[in-house]
């Protein structure tokens, strides 16, 4: 019997990468938490929710926003839910991480800590979970999403990514260039400023460069014009084909679909994966031909990770992917 992708093109003990949803999004109102739980709910667990504390939560209303929280949290759930705490060294920090684990518990698929300023401040804030983790009696742990929104964060970005809690990182875009005090202008954190305006671009590069080296998510930042569709699926298409990004931050309900859209692969990349896929387990892995075109297990590897992606992304595929699937030993990469 032929040798599926993932035995004959990854090593021996090789980590599996982590194929996230590629829409993150973000809520804190009530209204519309509920309301994109249930459009999660609608499009069958396509994408994350993100129920937000840092800012979902009125000033000295953050336990009763934990309350809530948890309530929603509580409810059966049709794909990954997590939440945003206040920054490590806030006084709600300790008390949203303890309530939200032992309330929660693994219902809860992430934690997303923001304004990390650095390597040793996430380590403090990773054991500060574990912690909480291990003495709620859950068993594992809890992933970790960090936002890379300070200089002393993107400083060390290698640090953080390379963090065993660390899931996935963001670009904080709006505080970033708060950051530099008005050297940068405000028209760098617009849809086009921020593909263009170079020290943003640097931040962009260095945290998606940072994630695929240690094998986890780079997850882009906020578009806040949400108007026009098609404006927001070509800012999508860039953050993943010119920076490498496979998520990204949704803020407005009407961000999601064309988010979607832009970082799931399309159909015909999925026919020619398939199509190339099955030519070279046919040839058990040498070299092969597709139109014109010589491909070896450089580029088997490559379309392979596609076509994990669209079957993480729940895409309907040909008969042919989903053999591949559930080959013996033929996991997903």
């Amino acid at each position: 019997m032929p040798l599926p992708p993932q035995q004959a093109l990854c090593d021996a003990g090789e980590p599996a990468p982590r194929w996230l949803p590629v829409v993150d999004h973000y809520c804190g109102v009530e209204r519309l938490m509920r309301k994109s739980l249930a459009l999660q709910q609608s499009l069958q667990g396509r994408f994350d929710v993100t129920l937000d504390c840092e800012d979902g939560a009125p000033v000295g209303g953050e336990a009763e926003h934990v309350a809530l929280l948890l309530e929603l949290l509580a409810q059966p759930q049709s794909g990954r839910v997590g939440a945003r705490v206040h920054p490590i060294d806030h006084p709600a920090f300790e008390m949203e991480v303890s309530q939200l684990v032992a309330g929660a518990g693994p219902r809860l698929a992430y934690l997303m800590l923001p304004k990390v300023e650095g390597a040793e401040q996430l380590a403090r804030g990773a054991q500060m979970v574990g912690q909480a983790w291990q003495a709620a009696g859950h068993a594992g742990s809890l992933p970790l999403h960090a936002l890379v929104e300070t200089h002393g964060a993107l400083r060390e970005v290698d640090a953080l990514a390379a963090h065993p809690a660390i899931e996935s990182l963001s670009f904080g875009l709006m505080d970033f260039v708060s950051a530099h005090r008005g050297a940068i202008p405000g028209s760098a954190m617009s849809l086009d400023g921020q593909f263009q305006h170079p020290l943003v671009l640097r931040a962009k590069l260095a945290i998606g460069a940072a994630c695929h080296a240690f094998g986890k998510t780079p997850s882009h930042c906020v578009v806040t014009e949400f108007k026009n569709a098609e404006r927001l699926r070509e800012a999508a298409r860039r953050a993943a084909h010119e920076l490498g990004y496979t998520r990204m931050w949704s803020i407005h309900p009407d961000q999601i679909e064309p988010i979607l859209d832009a970082l799931t692969p399309p159909a015909h990349e999925i026919a020619e994966a398939v199509d190339i896929l099955t030519a070279a387990q046919a040839a058990d892995w040498a070299p092969t031909r597709h139109r014109d075109r010589l491909h070896d297990r450089a580029s088997y590897r490559y379309y392979w990770h596609l076509l994990a992606r669209a079957h993480d992304a729940k895409l309907s595929l040909p008969p042919e992917a989903v053999a591949f699937f559930q080959q013996p030993q033929g996991l997903k990469p």
